[in-house]
């Protein structure tokens, strides 16, 4: 699924992001805080994720929400979880240039299945101004 050059822009500049997750142990919902948009794909990453990632190698299916104030978008589909190769080393340079503080344990890559608009009214792409 496409993301535009709208989405992509309102993904990272939406103050609030949260990755829901389903396992066996229920329902587990995480803030985030890293993320990038690389082509069609939602790059996370995992700095401290234990209920998160047990929840993804159960079931890759998750809904990211992405919101500013009263708008935004939700946004399911799959994980694909990297601990190693070249996406893997890119996510980790780009964390070392950003916030070399930080310690990437591994890349969580979101591949959108279907995008909502989680608006009241439903006109988020009307009303949001970057």
């Amino acid at each position: 699924m496409e993301i535009d050059e709208f989405l992509r822009n309102f993904i990272l500049r939406a103050k609030s992001k949260a990755l829901a997750t389903y396992g066996p142990n229920g329902i587990n919902v995480v803030p985030v805080s890293s993320i990038k948009v690389v082509d069609n794909e939602i790059w996370l990453i995992n700095y401290f994720m234990d209920k998160t990632l047990q929840n993804i190698k159960e079931n890759p299916e998750v809904s990211l929400v992405c919101w500013l104030d009263m708008i935004g978008f939700q946004i399911k589909g799959e994980i694909e979880y990297l601990e190693n190769g070249d996406k893997f080393e890119k996510a980790v340079n780009w964390i070392k240039e950003t916030l070399p503080e930080r310690v990437v344990h591994g890349l969580l890559i979101l591949k959108p299945k279907e995008i909502f608009d989680v608006s009241p009214s439903k006109d988020t792409r009307d009303t949001y101004k970057p």
